[in-house]
């Protein structure tokens, strides 16, 4: 009876150790699935995360780029500057702003065509005035070759030959080349024939002619 007991007493001290023990092991956390788990997830979210805080921060620098874009436009096209009364506090719209740009565009493109043209005729004066100077170079020449050539001066009527002989050619050009069926008509005829018949070059052969006739007619 005696080894019966202490056989006993020895198999619930056991069967307490096996309790004990399975319950401590239950507490302990399985370090190798839980652990492999439990940081796989976060790497997986911090990914996500990562993509889109990307994704985000290039649709914002996409959007201050046109912001910066539009203000831009603003403070370089005039017309943006003048708002009417009715919209002046109100924020213009991307629409308008473009519309502002468009037409101020075209009006800088007009300008170049009326600056390029203005630009053509001065150049035509300038040949003008150098045909002019290279005439009265020769007119000097010859009263330095001359010298009592300017003594014979010429009367205020020959004078006065010379004008009526220049405006009746030019006259008579005037007067073959404008039609009067309308004004419209008048008024493009009239730059047609200034285009034409006053030419630096034009002219100075209906000058060069009345002067040979004048000093036919007095010599």
């Amino acid at each position: 009876p005696a080894l019966f007991m202490e056989n006993a007493r020895k198999g619930s001290i056991v069967s307490r150790a096996n309790s004990i023990g399975s319950t401590s092991a239950s507490s302990v956390p399985n370090t190798d699935d839980e652990d492999s788990d439990y940081h796989q997830e976060p790497y997986k979210e911090s990914y996500k995360d990562q993509r889109r805080r990307a994704h985000t921060q290039a649709e914002q620098k996409r959007r201050d780029a046109i912001k910066k874009g539009y203000n831009d436009l603003q403070a370089i096209v005039p017309t943006c500057e003048q708002q009417d009364f009715s919209i002046s506090s109100q924020k213009l719209s991307k629409a308008i702003v473009l519309q502002k740009t468009i037409d101020y565009i075209q009006f800088l493109h007009k300008e170049k065509k009326k600056q390029e043209e203005e630009v053509s005729t001065l150049r035509k004066d300038v040949m003008a005035l150098k045909i002019m100077k290279v005439n009265y170079e020769q007119i000097v020449k010859a009263h330095q070759d001359n010298p009592n050539e300017g003594k014979n001066q010429v009367s205020d009527e020959v004078k006065f030959n010379v004008f009526q002989g220049i405006m009746d050619s030019l006259f008579q050009s005037f007067n073959a080349s404008i039609s009067v069926t309308s004004f419209q008509e008048l008024s493009a005829c009239v730059f047609s024939w200034i285009e034409e018949q006053c030419k630096p070059q034009t002219l100075r052969d209906v000058v060069i002619g009345v002067l040979h006739k004048v000093k036919s007619q007095l010599y």
